[in-house]
């Protein structure tokens, strides 16, 4: 029932966010929006609470994580996008791209670290996760300059895994 609520109450207030414009509740929303809102939530959490939380860990609901999740993606991530994107705009100009898929383990245990960090190469310019293994937790990433055919975790996604871990275990 936890899982129900927290799902419920967090796709309710993603669709009053997404959907804030002029309306006579607070001056944001229709009484339709709002309506719609309950609709949609109630929907979108009967289906996806029991895969969301299908290990019963709510860890990643602690405020702190999300502090933290919010300093990555302003800091750490946002510099290593804007370092990318000069990076690749710099290989197409240049004609200097060596593409290739290499395999990177970094050792993270749970799904969500996993998904953060698949989610946060694929977001960078350059790189795109291309498969899981998940037996060994392995990603396999496409890169747009392949240097070397054993790169360390640092060359391909830098300081990415240890915030992931920080985040989501």
């Amino acid at each position: 029932m936890v899982s129900f609520i927290v799902t419920f109450l967090l796709s309710f207030v993603a669709y009053l966010f997404l959907t804030a414009s002029q309306g006579e509740i607070l001056g944001l929303w229709s009484n339709y929006e709002i309506i719609a809102a309950l609709i949609i939530s109630l929907i979108v959490a009967a289906m996806a609470s029991r895969v969301l939380f299908q290990k019963k860990s709510y860890h990643l609901l602690n405020p702190l994580r999300w502090v933290i999740f919010l300093g990555y993606l302003v800091g750490p991530f946002f510099f290593a996008m804007a370092k990318a994107n000069i990076d690749v705009a710099y290989r197409v100009i240049t004609g200097k791209i060596n593409p290739g898929i290499v395999k990177i383990s970094p050792n993270l245990k749970n799904d969500a670290a996993i998904t953060l960090l698949a989610n946060s190469i694929t977001l960078t310019p350059g790189t795109l996760s291309v498969d899981i293994d998940e037996k060994n937790n392995d990603l396999y990433i496409h890169w747009i300059n392949v240097t070397n055919l054993k790169p360390t975790i640092e060359d391909i996604c830098g300081s990415f895994p240890i915030w992931a871990r920080r985040i989501a275990e």
